[in-house]
């Protein structure tokens, strides 16, 4: 046996083992030797920054602080249920460009509002403007995101691809404590551009001196992050931590972050 299928034959002797001790699921590779990257790039909301909790308590507070019980909205968990409806659905639309930042931001709100039959624009307007000042600050992270980056930083170059807005995702890196293991931070605002679309990932590249070769994209949206990652001919990680059904080839697949300490 060559070295080279040596240590790709202890590579995976390794991972059923920890998968067993784990009761976890092995990633799932399609290519049949391990690579040497430089560049790490992370997805920020699902990925590392728990966006659904983070969500929950944000518009929990409003909730409470607006008094939406006296408006008639007596179960928060259906508010919160209806807010994620709109705000997928609304989000899918902004990245296919069929409406702006602005409408994105009030309208989840007012269209979660309607399902409970309040029709109040302003204060649609008045809850997005809130929920925004609040979201940023929250500091809830996915399980061992935290732990992930501390084991690559020095190792890798990592940098963030992210959808979300400049200012906003800022935020959240600091109030988070893990700004500090970012090199470049790319955005869809700084690159004109979103992913899946390739000029996101070919602006990344430049932004971080890095070639795609030697790059691989980490995130939990298998038609956004994954996708666009493997048409721009990037390696890849899906996280995939709800064992979502799907038809597409990343070069790894995790159901836990920790599992990435195998690979890097």
């Amino acid at each position: 046996m060559c070295h080279t299928s040596k240590v790709w034959h202890n590579y995976a002797i390794h991972s059923f083992i920890f998968a067993v001790i784990r009761k976890t699921p092995l990633p799932v590779t399609y290519c049949y030797m391990p690579k040497s990257y430089k560049h790490l790039f992370f997805d920020l909301d699902h990925t590392l920054w728990d966006f659904d909790k983070n969500s929950a308590a944000s518009l929990k507070t409003l909730y409470d602080e607006y008094n939406l019980k006296d408006r008639g909205i007596l179960d928060f968990d259906a508010l919160f249920k209806a807010y994620t409806y709109h705000n997928d659905r609304l989000w899918e639309r902004y990245r296919k460009g069929f409406i702006k930042r602005d409408e994105l931001r009030w309208k989840r709100m007012w269209l979660m509002l309607l399902d409970f039959k309040v029709a109040d624009t302003s204060l649609a307007h008045e809850l997005s403007i809130a929920y925004l000042e609040i979201l940023p600050t929250q500091t809830l992270l996915v399980p061992h995101a935290k732990e992930i980056l501390e084991h690559c930083k020095g190792r890798y170059d990592i940098h963030l691809i992210t959808n979300g807005f400049e200012t906003t995702q800022r935020l959240k890196l600091q109030y988070s404590g893990i700004a500090r293991y970012f090199n470049m931070l790319i955005t869809s605002e700084r690159s004109n551009s979103m992913k899946p679309h390739p000029d996101i990932f070919a602006y990344a590249l430049k932004a971080a001196n890095a070639v795609a070769e030697e790059s691989i994209m980490i995130g939990d949206a298998i038609d956004v992050d994954i996708l666009g990652a493997i048409n721009a001919g990037w390696d890849t990680v899906y996280y995939n931590p709800f064992g979502v059904k799907h038809n597409r080839k990343p070069t790894y697949e995790i159901t836990h972050l920790e599992e990435l300490m195998r690979i890097f």
